[in-house]
């Protein structure tokens, strides 16, 4: 790896909170504007050598258009993607070990509501319309797997149970938080696509979300570069999980609208689920489980086949 000084490098995550708190060692805890606070936490906590890291949250189905689709190459240099996107951008982003959100006998709810005559999984068909969280998520491709060709309204994350509440769609596939709160909206669950998926594979996990690198990254600073980020972004992650305190306070000051995060407990939950073992690291589970769901994919013509699943 050369050894150039001062190399900013972009990292982009989606808005939930598992997502957020993870990346926050890099920077040092940040305000809503990006300035870091004031003290001994306002400042990276890892040697982070050359590299400076500049955090970008978006939509989850928007970095998957992203990455897929970009204006120019390798938008961002490292990026959450949904695992369901992967196989369209493998040839330049590898999978790194750390940073996957797996559901572990759970995951996903389709939701209706109170007044709904849906009841099960076993009841969505053709004619049901579901409002989806965007057509690249693994949420969406495991659904298709379970429903095949249901009708299907995408939109943002935030804005299905609302969609569901008011009639826009007969059924909503929910992910982040709103798996845990979708009862405040008066709304009933008819099924969980991770419990379908644990008992439909045997136990395996269903890999939801992906951290991804760019390839480029060896050409453009050097080989061993991208082992370089890699390991840093387990490091980091492992400060997160270790300095709870902190990274609950970085959350607090970067929740926006998100009032479900003045629930301690709601948070406690969310972050075991999606920030586990396999999110510090995947190990041979994870990339079983990466594989078992791109191949049914494959199969039922919902992604492109992918050669090899390459983790650093």
């Amino acid at each position: 790896m050369t050894k150039t000084k001062n190399i900013t490098l972009t990292l982009a995550h989606s808005p939930d909170s598992d997502d957020l708190v993870m990346w926050w060692p890099l920077t040092g805890i940040t305000n809503p504007d990006g300035s870091q606070i004031q003290g001994p936490l306002g400042k990276p906590q890892l040697d982070t050598g050359p590299f400076k890291f500049n955090l970008i949250s978006r939509d989850v189905e928007e970095l998957n258009q992203l990455a897929i689709n970009p204006n120019q190459s390798d938008p961002y240099d490292i990026t959450a993607i949904s695992c369901a996107a992967y196989p369209a951008l493998a040839g330049r982003y590898l999978i790194t070990r750390s940073g996957g959100s797996f559901g572990e006998n759970y995951g996903p709810k389709v939701v209706v509501a109170q007044d709904s005559k849906l009841q099960s999984l076993d009841d969505l068909n053709t004619t049901t319309t579901i409002a989806v969280p965007g057509i690249n998520t693994s949420a969406f491709l495991t659904l298709n797997l379970i429903a095949p060709n249901f009708k299907y309204i995408p939109m943002l994350f935030s804005d299905i149970p609302n969609a569901v509440k008011q009639g826009k769609a007969d059924a909503g596939l929910l992910i982040h938080e709103a798996q845990l709160t979708f009862q405040d909206s008066g709304l009933r669950q008819i099924g969980d696509i991770g419990q379908w998926w644990h008992a439909d594979t045997q136990g395996k996990p269903l890999p939801l979300g992906l951290n991804v690198i760019a390839r480029s990254l060896d050409t453009r600073f050097g080989l061993g570069t991208c082992q370089t980020i890699a390991d840093l972004l387990t490091a980091s992650i492992q400060t997160a999980v270790r300095e709870k305190e902190a990274s609950r306070l970085h959350l607090q000051l970067n929740k926006g609208d998100r009032t479900e995060w003045d629930d301690p407990k709601l948070v406690d939950k969310y972050l075991s689920m999606y920030v586990s073992n396999l999110t510090l690291d995947m190990g041979q589970a994870g990339r079983e489980a990466i594989n078992l769901l791109l191949t049914r994919g494959a199969n039922a013509g919902l992604c492109q086949s992918v050669d090899s699943i390459e983790i650093i």
